[in-house]
């Protein structure tokens, strides 16, 4: 059964730092991409950054560009995202999904599998 586990949300300042972990099981990461996704209240959950296991490519979103840095430990089939420099618009609860394309992208219908999210708040 394939499984994703998101954690490492929490409290931080505005130009802080958190990095997300997103735990595989049930699959490797082989043929799989595996994207990062916010959802803020009262808005629509948008694609973040992803990474496609069938070629390295990584994507980011514009907003977080230069700020975020998605990772990955294949040996603990784990997917990371680096935040820094924390804006509080960056608050949303934050979700890693699986796509077994591979191929991945930022949007979220193309995304079978999901897992439950993680808070992230940053105040000003």
């Amino acid at each position: 059964e394939v499984q994703l586990q998101a954690s490492g949300g929490g409290l931080v300042q505005a130009g802080g730092s958190l990095r997300l972990a997103c735990v595989a099981s049930g699959f490797t990461f082989n043929n799989y991409a595996i994207g990062w996704f916010r959802q803020a209240p009262g808005k629509e959950r948008e694609g973040v950054s992803c990474v496609s296991f069938n070629d390295g490519t990584i994507y980011y979103s514009d907003s977080v560009k230069g700020r975020f840095t998605i990772s990955s430990d294949n040996a603990k089939n784990t997917v990371y995202l680096q935040m820094k420099n924390l804006k509080p618009e960056d608050t949303a609860v934050y979700y890693c999904a699986a796509d077994d394309t591979g191929w991945g992208s930022l949007r979220r219908d193309e995304y079978n599998y999901w897992g439950q999210g993680t808070k992230v708040t940053v105040s000003s």
